[in-house]
């Protein structure tokens, strides 16, 4: 359904959640401005509903941060099978071995029980340094082929990617977290303007507009 409003120029999601961001703003402004109670006491139930909106969205963003390291292990997994199956595939991945300083996809035991040169780590370097920090060299596992030393880190750990995953859920966090804090904000400071031009309202002629301070 989004794909056929978006071939027919229909504003996207982005678009309409900016354009209600500024529209409510404006509401505010009004609101403040005019100290009509009617506008406030919609601005306030406009930041009431968002606050509730927001506050699920980082409590959803939460959950999936916490279960994405478990997903992401299960499509490593997957993932491994299909390169460990395919030959032209397994030959990339030696070539990404070589350059990254991993051995693995999810770790060495893919390559069963015989080990690619291509893992072969140098002990007499003490190590190195791949995209996610220093790697570590280890011994060939008993009853297996290959190099005496290989690198201790997988490939997909070498290029840190579940770090990059965290990155993103933890920016999604701080956007929804904080546009909660803004509405409550918003909330808490429309509570009290209506609560004043009330009173100042109940005070008849004699009391002092919030315009004029």
């Amino acid at each position: 359904m989004a794909e056929q409003l978006s071939e027919v120029g229909a504003p996207s999601t982005a678009w309409l959640f900016a354009i209600g961001v500024f529209g409510i703003s404006c509401l505010g402004i009004f609101a403040a401005c005019s100290e009509n109670l009617i506008a406030l006491r919609i601005f306030a139930a406009f930041m009431g509903i968002g606050l509730i909106i927001m506050m699920i969205c980082g409590i959803i963003m939460v959950v999936f941060k916490n279960k994405a390291k478990e997903l992401y292990d299960n499509a490593s997994a997957e993932m491994a099978k299909a390169y460990m199956a395919d030959e032209k595939s397994r030959g990339m991945l030696e070539e990404q071995q070589k350059t990254v300083h991993c051995c693995g996809v999810v770790s060495f035991e893919d390559w069963d029980k015989t080990i690619p040169d291509s893992c072969a780590c140098d002990p007499a370097s003490g190590g190195g340094v791949n995209p996610s920090g220093r790697y570590e060299c280890i011994s060939r596992p008993k009853g297996s082929s290959g190099p005496d030393k290989i690198f201790k880190q997988s490939c997909c750990d070498a290029l840190d990617i579940i770090g990059w995953i965290n990155l993103i859920f933890q920016i999604m966090m701080g956007f929804f977290f904080g546009l909660a804090v803004t509405a409550l904000l918003g909330l808490l400071v429309s509570i009290m303007m209506i609560h004043q031009v009330k009173r100042n309202d109940s005070g008849g002629g004699a009391s002092m507009a919030m315009k004029d301070y």
